[in-house]
């Protein structure tokens, strides 16, 4: 096969392939060096975790030990003896708390309609038992003597006393009632612990 160029010069499109080559060349420098910073900064993160890692695993460690050395130094008796006074505690506190939802509801049941409670006081005696201390406002001396039936025969109510009768301007009498309330749940607890 012959070659035969008609051209008075031959061009071989050579710049075009110098160009091509620099531009080519460019790319791939530019390339090396986005790869190169890469590689330093994936290195230097990758010290700086590995070092890091090694300064966790050394704490860990010897949160490690201290926590063996802690488990060593505590009596099970003692946690035995103190979760026992925890769960007493809890017992009292249990025994002791009332609901004045239900401390109304009883006071609703038992006031008779001339009777109006003015304020109720709660109080914790020595032995730990609820005292109440209600004012009460009446029509006349009989209508409190029914309120005080009222809360003895509920069960609830003990060593209930009037301490203050005295009329009021209104006509009416004020009464100062004490007595000693024992929640429903208090009861039943007692009633538990004594059956056992």
């Amino acid at each position: 096969m012959l070659k035969t160029n008609f051209a008075t010069r031959p061009f071989y499109n050579e710049r075009a392939v110098h160009m091509w080559l620099l531009a080519a060349a460019l790319v791939i420098a530019a390339l090396t060096v986005v790869n190169v910073t890469r590689v330093l900064q994936y290195s230097r993160s990758d010290t700086r975790l590995a070092t890091q890692a090694s300064r966790d695993e050394e704490r860990a460690a010897d949160l490690r030990r201290q926590a063996s050395r802690l488990r060593a130094s505590v009596d099970p008796r003692q946690i035995e003896f103190k979760s026992a006074e925890a769960r007493l505690a809890n017992e009292l506190i249990d025994r002791r708390t009332f609901s004045w939802t239900e401390l109304l509801n009883r006071f609703e049941i038992t006031l008779p309609d001339d009777v109006r409670i003015v304020a109720v006081r709660p109080k914790l005696d020595k032995d730990k038992n609820i005292i109440l201390t209600i004012n009460i406002v009446a029509r006349d001396l009989d209508d409190v003597n029914q309120f005080i039936e009222n809360l003895e025969k509920s069960g609830a109510f003990a060593r209930v006393l009037s301490h203050e009768e005295h009329p009021n301007d209104q006509g009416q009498f004020d009464a100062s009632v004490e007595t000693r309330y024992t929640p429903t749940r208090a009861k039943a607890a007692g009633g538990a612990t004594g059956q056992q």
